[in-house]
C-alpha cells in the first residue's frame, strides 16, 4: 500500500519522510494545484530526504491546453529533471476537445528517458475517463492521479473503483482530499493500493510586523499563514495503510 505525499517546501518533504511517505511529489503553489517546482528546490529536497521524488511539471495555473511555447518549457522542464535524476516524472496536456493530447505526451515521456510517468489531475477534466485510462495505457504511462473526476476522491469514489478494476497496466493514485479520516472508507469503496495526500496544517508566520490591506496573492488568504505538512497526520495514514496491506 502506497502513500505519496505532495510537498511544495523542504519542510512538508521533511516531515512528510518521517511521518512514512513512500514517495513525494513535488511541486510550488501547491495552493493553486501546483506548478513546476525550482531545480535548486528539487536538489534541495534531494539533499534532505532520502525517498523517491516524483516533479509535478505545470508551467502555469488554469487547465491542461497549452500554447506552443508553454509546451515548449515543459518540454525542457521533463529534459532538465530527467538529467537531475528526478525518480518520476508528472505531466499531463489536454487537447481543447477534452481529449489527452496523445502526441503531446509521447514527446514529453520520450524525454523522460524511461523515467515512470504519472498522468496527473488533468485526468478528472477529460471527458471520458476510460477513454483516457486507455490512452494512458496506450502511451505506457505507469501512474494516474485521480479523484475520480470529482472535487474529491471521497466524492468520485465509484468512478475510482471502476478505473482500478479496469486498469491492467496503470496504478491508480487516488488523490484530492485524502485523510486519516476518509481512508478507510477509501479503501473499502475503490481497492485500490496507492493513496495521495498533503496532510497540511497551518503555520503561524515569524513576522511580528504586519502590514494590512496589502496583498501579495490571493485576496482571500493571509499573507501571515504558512502551510506544512503534518508529520502525525502523514503517520496516522501510514498506519491505516499498513494494517489494510497486513503489515
Amino acid at each position: 500500500m502506497l502513500l505519496e505525499c505532495c510537498v511544495d517546501s523542504v519542510e512538508s518533504a521533511i516531515e512528510a519522510q518521517r511521518g512514512g511517505a513512500d514517495r513525494l511529489e513535488l511541486c510550488g503553489n501547491l495552493m493553486i494545484g501546483g506548478t513546476t517546482p525550482s531545480i535548486q528546490f528539487f536538489n534541495s529536497v534531494k539533499k534532505y530526504t532520502d525517498i523517491k521524488v516524483n516533479v509535478l511539471l505545470r508551467p502555469r495555473f488554469g487547465d491542461f491546453c497549452y500554447s506552443d511555447l508553454e509546451f515548449e518549457i515543459l518540454l525542457d522542464e521533463v529534459k532538465e529533471f530527467a538529467k537531475a535524476k528526478a525518480d518520476g516524472i508528472v505531466i499531463g496536456v489536454l487537447k481543447p476537445d477534452g481529449t489527452i493530447d496523445e502526441e503531446r505526451m509521447a514527446r514529453l515521456i520520450d524525454a523522460a528517458q524511461g523515467l515512470p510517468i504519472t498522468f496527473h489531475r488533468a485526468f478528472d477534466v477529460t471527458r471520458d475517463a476510460m477513454e483516457a485510462l486507455e490512452v494512458c495505457e496506450r502511451l505506457g504511462v505507469s501512474t494516474i492521479l485521480t479523484s475520480g473526476q470529482k472535487n474529491s476522491a471521497a466524492e468520485g469514489k465509484e468512478l475510482l473503483a471502476q478505473l482500478v478494476k479496469k486498469a491492467q497496466k496503470v496504478d491508480i493514485l487516488v488523490g484530492s482530499g485524502v485523510s486519516s479520516n476518509n481512508l478507510p472508507m477509501l479503501i473499502e469503496s475503490t481497492r485500490a493500493h496507492s493513496y495521495h495526500m498533503s496532510a497540511k496544517k497551518q503555520i503561524e508566520s515569524p513576522m511580528v510586523y504586519r502590514r494590512e490591506g496589502v496583498s501579495m496573492g490571493l485576496p482571500m488568504m493571509s499573507e501571515f499563514t504558512n502551510w506544512r505538512t503534518d508529520r502525525e497526520e502523514v503517520a496516522r495514514a501510514r498506519a491505516i495503510l499498513d494494517r489494510a496491506g497486513g503489515k
